[in-house]
């Protein structure tokens, strides 16, 4: 008999009964997809189907269903099981997914990071403390510029550095020649740090934003280039397409999961899916070492209680795979990096773009500084 696992919806309803028959119908929905009395019986009505595990209220007026899905379900794809858990439910209202827990087929079928925390550490030599990660931007700056700020940045210790998101294939900056030009940068600057007796080195992180029968070869182009990591965006090219990657023997390199196009996911209290479960639980079972999400006081509105479950969701030993570093940014500030720091504690990767552009040539002072502060 197939393998089975569970996922918890927050449903929204008038009564116990309501709910209930909500919790049927997600059942129906999200698997066979027709009437219950069209379901055949024997196979399918038996492991096919979704079968309602249990409702709860929690709320007035709002219930906690968990409902369990055959692996049958599934079959092997990552594109499938997020069809299951979520498909055309997510197009109805006051529905939300809450939880998701694996079955043993598949934590073995999509076994989720390759590095992690521990990976990545080993990778920058730091064991202990926050990660700085400077952002490379804005739009329309050219590829020697880049080069430059990749190369300060690194110089001046940063942990990683990472292009922003919406560097692609413009003009000002190609792909293939940026690349390469930031790889060569991260690497004399790696080599200054050596030389100056710093056992720790400097990751960068090339976004991949071209498109989507070229996610491959940009990323294999990416690796022989230099680059020690990438950065996908699963609300623009699938969770799948992290999974491939993190999986494939030939790339082997760290993942950075960046948030855009996600956030209409996580904005409604009663729809989508909570903070945790798309910022760090799919994050996680997709392959994801690092997942980047709006920190809370930044220009996107989160709090503290959903940036606290999202690092939760992320750094869980008992969560999908190897635990992830969660990466908070967006209108962060050096004033900032304490109170952030108590908050998600050293295991964080720490993003900060225009709060360091602002300084200028004393851009590799900011990143001493951002230093200092998570490592006091």
């Amino acid at each position: 008999m197939a393998e089975r696992f569970t996922v918890s919806y927050r449903i929204l309803a008038d009564s116990m009964p309501d709910a209930e028959q909500r919790a049927g119908a997600i059942a129906l929905e999200q698997t066979v997809e027709i009437p219950r009395d069209l379901v055949p019986t024997g196979y399918i009505e038996n492991l096919v189907l979704g079968q309602v595990t249990s409702v709860t209220a929690s709320a007035d007026q709002v219930y906690n269903a968990v409902l369990s899905y055959s692996m049958d379900a599934v079959g092997d794809s990552l594109n499938q099981l997020i069809n299951v858990i979520y498909g055309n439910t997510s197009m109805q209202q006051g529905i939300k997914v809450v939880d998701f827990r694996p079955c043993a087929r598949l934590t073995a079928l999509f076994p989720g990071a390759r590095f992690g925390i521990d990976g990545l550490r080993r990778l920058i030599g730091r064991e202990r403390g926050g990660l700085v990660c400077p952002v490379l931007k804005p739009q329309g700056t050219n590829t020697g510029d880049l080069a430059k700020l990749c190369y300060a940045t690194l110089r001046a210790g940063a942990d990683i550095v990472k292009e922003d998101h919406g560097l692609a294939n413009q003009p000002a900056a190609p792909f293939r020649d940026r690349v390469p030009a930031l790889a060569q940068a991260a690497a004399r600057a790696n080599a200054k740090r050596a030389d100056a007796g710093d056992t720790t080195r400097g990751l960068y992180f090339a976004t991949m934003n071209g498109h989507g029968n070229q996610l491959h070869d940009d990323a294999l182009f990416a690796k022989q280039a230099g680059a020690d990591g990438v950065l996908i965006m699963p609300g623009l090219f699938g969770y799948d397409a992290i999974n491939c990657l993190a999986r494939d023997p030939e790339f082997g390199l760290p993942i950075m999961a960046h948030p855009s196009h996600l956030g209409a996911f996580a904005s409604s209290a009663d729809n989508g899916y909570s903070h945790g479960m798309l910022f760090g639980t799919l994050a996680r079972l997709a392959g994801a070492d690092i997942s980047i999400f709006p920190n809370v006081s930044g220009r996107f509105g989160y709090s503290h209680a959903e940036c606290r479950e999202i690092a939760a969701a992320c750094t869980d030993p008992s969560g999908h795979g190897i635990p992830i570093l969660p990466s908070p940014g967006g209108g962060m500030t050096l004033d900032r990096m304490a109170d952030m720091r108590s908050m998600y504690g050293d295991d964080c990767v720490y993003l900060l773009g225009g709060g360091l552009l602002r300084l200028g040539d004393r851009i590799g002072d900011g990143v001493r500084e951002m230093i200092a502060a998570l490592s006091a």
